[in-house]
């Protein structure tokens, strides 16, 4: 099992683990901050360090409860000590994207109570599909205002975790489809205070105000009840 470290803070740039398994380019540590990628955030990469050697981590493969780290270069052996450090920039970049979109589906669910139907984030944009068949040029309006409203209220964003039976019992989901796995007992949650909340594993900003003015740089048709909104974040 590797321990995750980003689950309980985003903001670790550095870490030291120990490899516990390696094949081919790719090793096992007992515990990382790289984000393996999933519900549209892609992996995070980076470097790892030891005495006499570096190699860059270009990406990740999630294996049940463990996380490989694929490299480019020369890979440690069985038990050496490493310190890992994320490309920070572009991690950061993506978490502010990352909480963007759950302020913008925070946004629209409750302007319409529309549900997600895809969605891809990268360090300089980001998409997201939603189940409408309407998205007129008055609704994106609305809906840029309303999320740009939150951002600029400085709302904390809280990481916290709960309970099976919380869960099912929570409006925590904005997934047409909930992927939150049957067995998974202990959820975590990330709550914009005061406004919304989801379940999710990803990596996120503190605080609202860290996002940056929010636009909706473009809207398309992507089928009968499913409309995509492209957003882009002014430089902070």
């Amino acid at each position: 099992m590797t321990e995750l470290l980003h689950l309980e803070d985003s903001y670790l740039r550095e870490f030291d683990a120990s490899v516990v398994a390696q094949s081919g380019q790719a090793v096992r540590l007992d515990r990382t901050v790289f984000y393996p990628g999933g519900g549209g955030q892609p992996p995070d990469v980076g470097w790892l360090r030891w005495p006499g050697g570096e190699t860059g981590v270009v990406g990740m493969k999630e294996e049940g409860d463990t996380v490989r780290h694929v490299l480019e270069g020369p890979v440690p052996p069985v038990g050496q000590n490493v310190r890992g450090i994320l490309d920070w920039e572009r991690r950061y970049a993506i978490m502010r994207y990352h909480s963007a979109l759950h302020v913008l589906v925070g946004a629209v669910h409750h302007l319409y109570k529309a549900s997600v139907t895809g969605v891809a984030i990268y360090p300089n944009r980001a998409r997201m599909d939603f189940a409408l068949e309407d998205l007129s040029r008055e609704r994106v309006a609305a809906i840029e205002a309303e999320a740009n409203r939150v951002i600029q209220e400085s709302r904390r964003i809280l990481v916290r975790w709960i309970s099976r039976e919380e869960f099912e019992q929570a409006d925590l989901v904005r997934l047409a489809r909930n992927l939150v796995p049957s067995g998974l007992q202990r959820i975590r949650v990330i709550d914009i205070e005061g406004f919304d909340a989801q379940a999710d594993s990803g990596t996120h900003v503190a605080n609202t105000q860290e996002i940056g003015r929010l636009v909706v740089s473009k809207t398309d048709n992507k089928g009968k009840i499913n409309r995509r909104m492209e957003i882009m974040l002014a430089p902070l």
